[in-house]
């Protein structure tokens, strides 16, 4: 079997025509600004992965949803990326909504909307601020005549410009100054909302990871669910589900993107047969690992535990990474380094992994914290 083909072969049945149509636009279009990459994401069904089949979506399992994202973010590491909060907010929309007044409903009718209208979701979460949670709030509602008035900022915040839908936790600010978390869904379009220009560097540039504001965006109550107040031990358990999703999505979206360079190698036949083949061992490693927490999830070992797990195989995955990519680069040469930008885009890529949170004094105290008995922290 030749390398990646399974991932390739898992996103063809799935995505059927994505990945050709990906090959078929030289690289350096594809990671630039105006990369046709998301459009076609769209045009491919792509939004609609991880949109149970329920919902009219493909419903992948999360073993066929990190084999496809390994084989994206092999072909153009800048989608994947863009695309990773859109897969985590739509795994996010279905855990949150049993949690919530109303929540059934307003479940159905969002995730029915991505379904039919192949609607790309970006994520107002926490993502990408040091010492925060995942789920930690960016913005904040303060209660008005027949809804909320949101204000607020997310920098970097993927798919900025070719987003449909915003959705965001929330603080939710009473008349009696008392807040409590919320979850947010507003159209792009709404009144109040901008985008600004953010990311500077070349590496990833595609993934349109901007800055998004909100000021003072009236949102209805129809667009906010706020959590009943017995749901403490439900939000403890949506923020582990939430944790071993990203955690999952960040490492596979990585392991494809270093595994971009090793396929290189191996095209190539750059070095001698036992570091090829080390090479390949390497990644391969990580890919399993990655693998592996997707099987949990499939067999509903959610919890506690494998919420530890998910940060292991995430922090055992990103040195890997780096490693492998080293190694890549290296086995490629200099000349090629020299005469082919991609290697270079590609090693630059792929050392964003180390950014995602947690932060590893966060992870460190993590795993303390579990080994000796205590709830984990996240953030």
């Amino acid at each position: 079997m030749r390398f990646l083909r399974r991932d390739h072969d898992t996103c063809e049945a799935l995505l059927p025509g994505l990945a050709g149509r990906l090959s078929d636009v030289p690289f350096d279009r594809l990671e630039s600004p105006q990369s046709p990459a998301i459009a076609l994401f769209k045009e491919y069904g792509g939004t609609n992965l991880l949109v149970p089949g329920d919902y009219g979506g493909l419903g992948a399992s999360a073993l066929e949803a990190v084999r496809v994202i390994r084989a994206l973010a092999s072909l153009a590491p800048s989608l994947a990326v863009a695309t990773a909060m859109h897969h985590f907010s739509v795994g996010m929309l279905f855990s949150l909504g049993p949690l919530y007044e109303s929540g059934a409903s307003f479940r159905t009718s969002v995730l029915d909307a991505v379904a039919k209208n192949r609607s790309l979701i970006a994520s107002g979460y926490a993502e990408g601020r040091s010492g925060h949670g995942i789920l930690t709030p960016t913005v904040e509602a303060r209660e008005t005549a027949g809804g909320y008035l949101v204000s607020g900022s997310k920098k970097p915040c993927s798919l900025s410009r070719s987003m449909d839908l915003l959705t965001a936790s929330v603080a939710l600010r009473g008349h009696d100054g008392a807040t409590e978390m919320g979850l947010l869904v507003l159209p792009a379009d709404t009144p109040g909302i901008s985008v600004h220009d953010f990311w500077s560097t070349f590496p990833l540039v595609a993934a349109e990871s901007h800055e998004v504001r909100l000021t003072d965006v009236f949102a209805g109550a129809e667009h906010v669910l706020r959590a009943p107040t017995s749901a403490g031990e439900q939000l403890d358990a949506l923020n582990e589900a939430g944790v071993i999703w990203f955690q999952m999505i960040v490492a596979a979206t990585y392991t494809g993107v270093a595994s971009a360079l090793v396929d290189q190698v191996l095209r190539d036949k750059r070095g001698p047969v036992e570091e090829r083949a080390g090479l390949c061992l390497l990644i391969e490693s990580a890919a399993s690992l990655v693998e592996g927490l997707a099987r949990r999830i499939m067999d509903d070992d959610l919890g506690n535990d494998c919420a530890a797990a998910s940060l292991f195989t995430r922090f055992t995955v990103q040195p890997i990474v780096t490693r492998a990519v080293a190694q890549a680069v290296e086995m490629l040469g200099g000349m090629a380094f020299i005469t082919s930008p991609k290697i270079a885009y590609l090693a630059s890529a792929a050392q964003a992994v180390v950014f995602h949170p947690p932060s590893r004094t966060s992870m460190s105290q993590a795993v303390v914290d579990y080994y000796t008995g205590k709830p984990l922290f996240f953030s």
